[in-house]
């Protein structure tokens, strides 16, 4: 392949499968709880608009920007958020959602951070689950699908800013 070709390694109409199932479960699990989703930007955005719009429960919405990637696929190993959440999370149960999880150590710190400010619970969804890297152990509540290995764009995830639009999700070769 060359650098701009990429391989097909989910379709948007699996992607919107696995949303749907994503989304009863959760609409099951927190049925008469008070809810917030925290949305981590920008990779989440697409998977969280479109998880909200299938929830059947009323829930808030959030958002919290991390930087640990800078250009390029490999991360820098510092995290530091550049954006936090403004709502009072103090005895909610606090969803965060994710676009990828690959080493863990960015959600291992968001959910850190957000349980110092003293929710009832806070519980991981995410998109892909890509354990190829995984660098510290960490319990994903919802994983909407499963990536063995490869660098991925689309549906919101993206390479230098490059991609996100794509409707499914593509493996990028350099």
């Amino acid at each position: 392949m060359t650098k701009h070709e990429k391989r097909v390694v989910f379709t948007a109409e699996e992607i919107g499968r696995q949303v749907r199932l994503l989304a009863n479960q959760i609409s099951e699990d927190y049925e008469g709880k008070e809810v917030v989703l925290i949305g981590v930007l920008k990779g989440a955005f697409i998977f969280l608009a479109d998880l909200v719009r299938q929830l059947t429960i009323p829930v808030q919405l959030d958002f919290i920007r991390v930087a640990s990637y800078g250009s390029g696929t490999e991360s820098s190993g510092k995290i530091r958020i550049t954006t936090d959440v403004e709502l009072d999370l103090k005895g909610l149960d606090v969803l965060i959602v994710e676009d990828i999880v690959d080493s863990g150590l960015t959600t291992a710190f968001l959910k850190e951070h957000l349980a110092s400010k003293k929710p009832r619970s806070v519980k991981i969804c995410t998109l892909l689950d890509k354990r190829e890297r995984r660098a510290v152990s960490i319990t994903l509540e919802y994983v909407g699908l499963q990536l063995d290995k490869g660098f991925v764009v689309g549906y919101g995830l993206d390479c230098n800013e490059a991609n996100r639009q794509l409707p499914g999700i593509y493996e990028l070769n350099s």
